[in-house]
């Protein structure tokens, strides 16, 4: 039985072979005096194709933490494309600009205890009852956010934060 499903198997594989390299050769030409239909590379199909550019995040006071990530990202991001090596005060000055509270927010300090440059700052603001938390720096290959539930403490930052008081 199992020399007839190998036979039944290769012919198969065969059958759908010959139809395949014969199919190309029965396909008509195409009619060089006909008017092309449009494709996705023409101007008439990409001014149908290509969606309206979405307009850039605001501050949406009134929604969740979730609702405002994507704000809170683009503010962030600003900082690390204006400012690669961009630290604690950079990233709280420019929540602020944006209008985020200064009094609900956290950040770590930029400088370890033994006087090294942090691997990473962390900031934080207290939004709706919860945390939006960002991270930059080299030990966290970039810049990361998240939304999560405060802490039992009422904060968002684990540790000894660094006084907001500029």
């Amino acid at each position: 039985m199992s020399s007839r499903l190998g036979t039944t198997a290769v012919l198969t594989i065969a059958g759908v072979a010959i139809l395949v390299g014969t199919a190309g050769c029965t396909a008509a030409a195409p009619d060089p005096t006909a008017t092309p239909a449009p494709t996705a590379s023409s101007p008439a199909a990409t001014a149908e194709a290509t969606p309206a550019p979405s307009a850039p995040p605001t501050l949406r006071p009134t929604l969740s933490a979730d609702e405002n990530l994507a704000y809170f990202d683009a503010v962030n991001l600003a900082v690390v494309a204006a400012n690669p090596s961009a630290g604690g005060r950079d990233f709280i000055d420019a929540l602020v600009a944006a209008g985020f509270d200064r009094s609900q927010m956290e950040v770590t300090f930029d400088r370890t205890t033994v006087d090294l440059e942090a691997d990473s700052v962390q900031f934080a603001v207290l939004f709706q009852g919860e945390c939006l938390i960002g991270q930059y720096g080299p030990a966290t290959d970039g810049y990361h956010s998240a939304v999560r539930p405060p802490l039992g403490t009422g904060g968002c930052l684990i540790g000894q934060t660094r006084p907001i008081d500029w």
